[in-house]
């Protein structure tokens, strides 16, 4: 017998992490800004020099938009199927990828069951996860593959029954991938579709609550989006930092511009802030070290 799932049923879990303190505490904080401000600088400058095919391609954050339960699907059985099958009771992590896609769709879907794999709930019992091709061309078998892929990767009880990978028609996909504001296009050139990446946590009424881009989802972030969905709590509004799937080659294992520029952004500021932060922590080691020897 099914329930409703409340936020309050959700494990808590406590931290053990405690936050620098004094001088360095408050460098921390200048330093996560200045790194903020870099990024958003680099990359508001990578943009403008984007491909034209990617300028109407991303993802806009629609918070608080109801997403059309009547669309019709097939799913990964080759049955029939509505969209607001999978709402009513429990928060949905959604996702568009297309199941031949060479690269970045793999990545999106390897990144969220890493970060599901975290969590103490689970797919089908305290939340659903829905697939949507974006590719009108791919069918059930093919959806019906990248499920195992991911039931076997997931390797919980119950999966099965809470992970969906469907398929349809141009006119649907269009409505749902629009409804969500994710924007993509086909690339005929390369028989490829370009698109970013990232995914969406939606309230048991269909209500988009939080957007997560990039390939990687960390548990704690789908944790408390699933238990403020859960409640139909809506998210605030994120960062964009979109990486674009655009013409990737699969035998020489490389992007074009778009992607390659902004993971070189993303790497040399990590690597920076980690260095930073190394050294602090590093610093305040040693004074922490000669003031007890005094």
């Amino acid at each position: 017998m099914k329930k409703t799932v409340t936020g309050s049923e959700f494990p808590h879990g406590q931290s053990s992490f405690r936050m620098p303190d004094g001088a360095c505490r408050r460098f921390l904080s200048a330093l996560t800004a200045a790194m903020l401000f870099w990024i958003s600088q680099a990359f508001a400058q990578t943009a403008s020099s984007l491909p034209p095919e990617v300028h109407d391609v991303g993802i806009d954050q629609n918070l608080n938009g109801q997403m059309p339960l009547d669309l019709t699907f097939k799913d990964e059985s080759g049955k029939s199927v509505r969209l607001g099958d999978y709402f009513g009771k429990k928060p949905v992590i959604l996702t568009f990828a297309y199941y031949e896609c060479p690269m970045l769709c793999t990545l999106v879907l390897n990144g969220l069951v890493k970060g599901l794999r975290t969590l103490s709930f689970d797919v089908g019992g305290q939340f659903e996860v829905v697939n949507i091709s974006i590719n009108p061309r791919e069918g059930p078998s093919l959806a019906a593959g990248k499920k195992n892929t991911y039931i076997r990767e997931y390797a919980r009880p119950g999966a099965s029954q809470g992970w969906h990978f469907l398929t349809g028609e141009e006119p649907e996909i269009r409505k749902a991938a629009g409804a969500a504001g994710y924007r993509y296009k086909y690339d005929p050139s390369t028989n490829q579709y370009i698109h970013a990446s990232g995914i969406m946590i939606l309230t048991p009424k269909g209500k988009i609550a939080r957007y997560f881009y990039g390939i990687d989802y960390a548990g704690q972030d789908l944790r408390l989006g699933l238990i403020e969905a859960a409640e139909e709590k809506i998210g605030s509004p994120v960062d964009r930092v979109l990486l674009f799937c655009f013409h990737y080659d699969p035998e020489t294992g490389r992007y074009g511009l778009a992607i390659t520029a902004l993971i070189r952004i993303l790497g040399s500021a990590t690597a920076l802030a980690l260095g930073a932060f190394m050294f602090m922590m590093f610093r305040r080691d040693r004074r922490l070290k000669a003031a007890a020897h005094n």
